[in-house]
C-alpha cells in the first residue's frame, strides 16, 4: 500500500492567494495525526463544525504528516502519543526543530499524569485526553491557535506544584521516573511487542532494546523479565505501575 497523506473530503487544497482586507478572515487550517481512521473522522466533524476552524489534512503516521505539512501548510496539528510507526512524541520533537512556529496539540487516550508534561516538555502546546469531554478539544485547540497553552485543571496544579516545591521530588507513579524511550518500550511490552518487534517498530536495534529493558527494571526495582511482563500489563491495563 503506497503512502501518502489524506486531504479532508470534500475540501481541494488550493493554491494561496493574497488576503484581501475586505474578505472575511479565513479559516484556520487543522492537520489530525491519528493512526485510528474513526477518531481522525470524529475529529474532522467536530473541527468542520467551527466557523473559524477546518480540518485540511489527515496523516496516520510521521512520515505521512511531515508531508502533509509541507503541502497544507496547516496553522496547526493534533497529534496522538501512539502513531503506526513511531512515536507521537518523537514526531512532536521533530516539529519542534523543523517547524518551531507550528503549534502542537496532543490528543491522547493516555493518561495525562504520566504524557502530559512529557509532551509539552517535548514541545507540544497542549494535552488532552479522547476521554475529555468535545467542548474542552475545541477549547484547547482555539487557546494553542491564539499562542497560549492548554492542560486540564488537575495537570497544571500538579505543574505549578512542582515548580514550587523546585520539582525535586517524584510524588507521583515510579513510573514518572522512566524517560520518554524507555516509557516507550515499557509500554510496548504491556501490549504484547516481543524485543525484535520492537526493535523493527522502533528502527532500533534488538541491543538497546534490550539496554531499555534493563534501564527499566532497575528503576522500578523488578527482579526480572516476567516481573518487567506483569507490570507492564498491568500498568497498560489500569495506568497503575504495579
Amino acid at each position: 500500500m503506497s503512502r501518502g497523506f489524506y486531504p479532508h473530503k470534500g475540501k481541494n487544497v488550493m493554491p494561496r492567494r493574497t488576503q484581501d482586507s475586505t474578505a472575511p478572515s479565513r479559516k484556520r487550517k487543522v492537520l489530525i495525526v491519528d493512526d485510528h481512521p474513526i477518531v481522525r473522522q470524529g475529529l474532522a466533524q467536530l473541527i468542520n463544525q467551527e466557523k473559524d476552524l477546518e480540518v485540511c489534512g489527515q496523516a496516520e503516521d510521521a512520515y505521512e504528516a511531515m508531508q502533509a505539512i509541507r503541502a497544507l501548510a496547516p496553522d496547526m496539528v493534533i497529534a496522538d502519543i501512539s502513531l503506526k510507526d513511531t512515536s507521537g512524541m518523537e514526531l512532536i520533537k521533530d516539529l519542534k526543530v523543523q517547524y518551531p512556529n507550528l503549534p502542537v496539540l496532543t490528543l491522547s487516550m493516555h493518561d495525562e499524569a504520566v504524557y502530559g508534561e512529557r509532551a509539552l516538555r517535548a514541545g507540544a502546546r497542549g494535552y488532552v485526553m479522547k476521554q475529555e469531554a468535545t467542548e474542552k478539544v475545541v477549547t484547547a485547540i482555539r487557546r494553542v491557535l491564539a499562542g497560549e497553552v492548554y492542560v486540564s485543571d488537575g495537570m497544571a496544579a500538579k505543574m505549578v506544584s512542582k515548580f514550587v516545591g523546585g520539582g525535586a521530588k517524584q510524588t507521583g507513579s515510579p513510573v514518572e521516573s522512566l524517560s520518554d524511550r524507555e516509557l516507550e518500550v515499557f509500554r510496548l511490552i504491556g501490549e504484547g511487542f516481543s524485543t525484535r518487534e520492537m526493535a523493527d517498530k522502533l528502527h532500533l536495534s534488538v541491543k538497546t532494546i534490550e539496554t531499555y529493558r534493563a534501564h527499566i527494571k532497575d528503576k522500578l526495582g523488578l527482579e526480572d523479565a516476567n516481573q518487567l511482563l506483569r507490570c507492564a500489563i498491568q500498568w497498560v491495563s489500569t495506568g497503575l505501575p504495579r
